[in-house]
C-alpha cells in the first residue's frame, strides 16, 4: 500500500497566501486564509476571479506547495491586478 501524506486545511495561517493542490491530479491554486473560525476557514481562491469559499479545517489537502513571501504576493498583485483591468478594458469596449 502506497503512503500518500495528506494535509489539512488546519495547517494554514489567516493572512497568508499558498499555493496548493487539493486533489494529486488537480492544478495548482493560490489561495488566500480571509477568516478562522473554532472548526473553519474563509478562504479565497484565486482563479479568473476571485471565488470565496469555505473550508472545514480537517478537509483534505494534497500538497501544501509554499507559503507565499511578502515580495512573491506584491509580485503576483502586480501581474493579477494587470490581467484583471486588461479584462474589463476589453469589455467597455463594446
Amino acid at each position: 500500500m502506497e503512503d500518500i501524506s495528506m494535509y489539512s486545511y488546519s495547517l494554514l495561517e489567516p493572512g497568508c497566501f499558498y499555493l496548493i493542490q487539493e486533489k494529486e491530479d488537480e492544478p495548482v491554486m493560490l489561495i488566500k486564509i480571509t477568516v478562522e473560525t473554532d472548526q473553519c476557514l474563509y478562504i479565497t481562491q484565486y482563479e479568473d476571479m476571485p471565488v470565496m469559499v469555505w473550508k472545514k479545517k480537517n478537509d483534505p489537502i494534497f500538497d501544501i506547495l509554499e507559503l507565499l513571501s511578502d515580495d512573491k504576493v506584491k509580485e503576483w498583485e502586480a501581474v493579477y491586478n494587470d490581467s484583471q483591468d486588461a479584462y474589463y478594458e476589453e469589455e467597455d469596449d463594446e
